[in-house]
């Protein structure tokens, strides 16, 4: 065979593969990928051959001399409709068996691989670190239980070495957790505690590179002054002392270099290690450690950028500090991975004296309080370490990286919320916290109303314990399927921080009354006859245009059932996502219908003793039996694509969302 004879049939056989492709497509009205389309074409082509010699043959010499007969043609039809249907079968067995997307093609596939082997051998360090410790057990939820104090000390201090050695993302997982005394024993708050200031500075050879890409030039000609030596350093950054070339003192904070890869891996395996602990174990399940993996991994993101921290540095400033002060950001040196802001100058607020904690901790409780229920902005993450104590003898709030936001509504239900709380009314309070989540259908409020009264009574009252209480209120939450928004989950989060970090300030600190009496002092005095007809007028004013309308549309409707034309038109379907929903259960089910009427007609004409002869052993009804066969074949696996791929589309039928 010469060249150009291969040549063209090398395009024949390409175009004929491509045509099948594209006609089983077609057919199963399911869109597939192009490699596994065309390869299943390519072996519907490759079967071909073998599969319908015999039948070819069976039909004798056909030529000039000799045309097909008429029942040929029939025959014709169904080779043609068998050769199609191989593809389609191949496609629909492969959607089954192997979906889109389960197999990754080459370059996923090397990087999957890539990654496996970087986070088994990540994998590999942290259990031989959580061993070393003795934690090796309780990853596999077959840790000893321990009631007695002196093994819970002995655990908690293994499990702050390990946090320790894990690196960056382990040591600020400790950090938060150091401040969530409605999750942990007490044992474990105090030693994780330790992790606070605990941490080594990078030196300053890896660190100056940083600064100099960031800021555009050598740190000399940025700053007039700059201390190569850190005021602090912390899991993710670390801060220096500087002078501007104005004179001004500024603080000058800086990611530690190469953190980021370290830091997603070890979120990655956070992630996996959460899931892990909350399907094999009890005390997984019973703390949420998948959500609470997410909730970190998030606020470690954010942390990571120091544009985001500058921003909500300003938000707060701008909303007022009452008695505590913020660092004000430089906008124009702030980037990325650097955030320069001016100095407070102060010490940790663990050295502050015993007389001067129940002042601070009355001041932070005020200001964070402020923020939430007031002024709509506040830091989401007030521990210890974020806190310094100012020569002047007030606070002073650091670490803007975690902000919470509250739109006017949140805030006005939370209000309400405190307020109903401090008068101790179970309806109040009920109807306020159903403004703040989403309310379910089947809700049953009498027993949320007595649910939350029972709660008031136990933990209303001076003096009780504050980290049991925000235990018991998501108790509650998730016994009566409230799912509780982001943002408002953001001040649970925040004011659980702040108690664990107002009990270090000041001991036996009462933070339900000072609560109180925050609701007394602040919330009740925006409630007065000034505020309330402002909030009247504001309204009457929105609805003015609606009842100015009212009477002419209440008359039409009084003359309409006087003269007995009112009627009620009801549109059904009217939503476009419902009508493509309806549409497409028709179509599959007329599909089915017909499907099947082909495939039970074919075996009454295949079962049909005698008729015409069409060929030399098969009769007209046996042969119209046979293509039928293939049409139904051909309507079923349609129906199966669909039904194969629907699980794994994105389906916008509002009943299943």
């Amino acid at each position: 065979m010469d060249l150009p004879t291969q040549l063209l049939l090398s395009v024949f056989t390409l175009l004929t593969i491509i045509g099948l492709a594209t006609v089983a497509q077609r057919l199963l009205d399911v869109r597939f990928g192009r490699l596994r389309t065309f390869l299943a074409a390519l072996v519907a082509f490759a079967l071909a051959q073998p599969m319908l010699e015999p039948i070819l043959s069976s039909l004798g010499p056909v030529g000039r001399e000799n045309p097909p007969a008429a029942p040929a043609l029939g025959i014709l039809l169904l080779i043609v409709m068998s050769v199609v249907l191989i593809p389609m079968v191949i496609l629909v067995i492969a959607e089954a068996v192997v979906p889109p997307g389960s197999v990754p093609g080459p370059l996923e596939l090397v990087r999957s691989v890539r990654g496996r082997l970087s986070r088994a051998r990540r994998y590999s360090q942290i259990t031989r670190i959580a061993i070393k410790h003795g934690l090796g057990p309780y990853l596999r939820g077959r840790g000893e239980r321990l009631d007695d104090r002196p093994g819970k000390v002995r655990l908690a201090r293994s499990l702050r070495e390990a946090l320790d050695e894990g690196g960056v993302t382990f040591v600020k997982l400790g950090q938060v957790l150091s401040t969530r005394r409605d999750l942990l024993p007490a044992e474990f708050v105090e030693e994780l505690g330790r992790l606070q200031d605990q941490v080594a500075p990078a030196p300053w050879p890896e660190i100056e590179p940083v600064l100099a890409a960031e800021l555009g030039g050598p740190v000399d000609e940025a700053f007039a002054e700059f201390d190569r030596t850190p005021l602090a350093a912390a899991s993710i950054g670390q801060v220096h002392a500087a002078r501007l070339h104005s004179g001004e003192s500024v603080v000058v904070k800086v990611l530690r270099p190469g953190i980021w890869p370290v830091v997603s891996k070890d979120l990655d395996i956070v992630r996996r290690l959460a899931a892990t602990l909350e399907s094999r174990t009890r005390w997984g399940r019973s703390l949420g450690l998948r959500d609470l993996a997410e909730g970190f991994a998030t606020a470690i993101r954010e942390e990571l950028d120091f544009r985001v921290e500058a921003a909500n540095m300003a938000a707060v400033t701008a909303s007022g500090g009452g008695g505590v002060t913020y660092p004000a950001p430089i906008g124009a040196m702030c980037t990325e991975r650097v955030l320069v802001m001016r100095r407070l100058s102060g010490r940790s607020v663990t050295a502050a004296a015993p007389d001067q904690g129940p002042r601070l901790a009355r001041d932070l409780l005020d200001c964070l309080l402020r923020q939430i229920l007031i002024e709509g902005v506040f830091h989401a993450d007030p521990h210890p370490g974020n806190l310094m104590l100012l020569d002047d003898g007030t606070l002073g709030l650091l670490d803007f990286g975690a902000v919470g936001r509250l739109d006017d509504s949140v805030r006005s239900a939370l209000r309400r919320f405190l307020l109903a709380m401090n008068r101790q009314d179970p309806l109040g309070v009920t109807d306020a916290l159903l403004e703040v989540v989403p309310r379910p259908e089947d809700i049953d409020e009498a027993a949320l109303e007595r649910a939350l009264g029972q709660f008031m009574a136990r933990h209303v009252t001076a003096g009780m314990d504050s980290a049991q209480m925000f235990t018991d209120l998501f108790r509650i939450v998730s016994a009566y399927g409230l799912s509780i928004p982001p943002e408002v989950a953001a001040v649970f989060r925040a004011l659980a921080t702040l108690e664990g970090t107002l009990v270090r300030l000041s001991p036996g600190f009462d933070l339900i009354g000072e609560a109180r009496s925050f609701a007394g002092r602040h919330l009740a005095e925006r409630i007065t006859p000034e505020t309330i007809k402002e909030s009247a007028t504001q309204e009457l004013v929105a609805l003015l245009p609606m009842l100015r309308r009212l009477p002419r549309r209440v008359e039409r409707i009084a003359s309409a059932a006087e003269h007995g034309r009112f009627t009620m038109n009801v549109r059904l379907l009217a939503d476009d996502r419902d009508r493509r929903y309806v549409t497409g259960l028709l179509h599959q089910v007329l599909l089915t219908v017909l499907g099947a009427t082909a495939g039970v007609m074919a075996v009454i004409l295949l079962g049909t003793a005698g008729g015409p002869p069409a060929l030399a052993n098969t009769s007209l009804f046996q042969l119209i039996g046979y293509n039928l066969l293939v049409i139904a074949a051909i309507l079923v696996l349609r129906v199966l694509a669909l039904i194969f791929r629907r699980p794994r589309a994105s389906d916008d039928h509002p009943a299943r969302r």
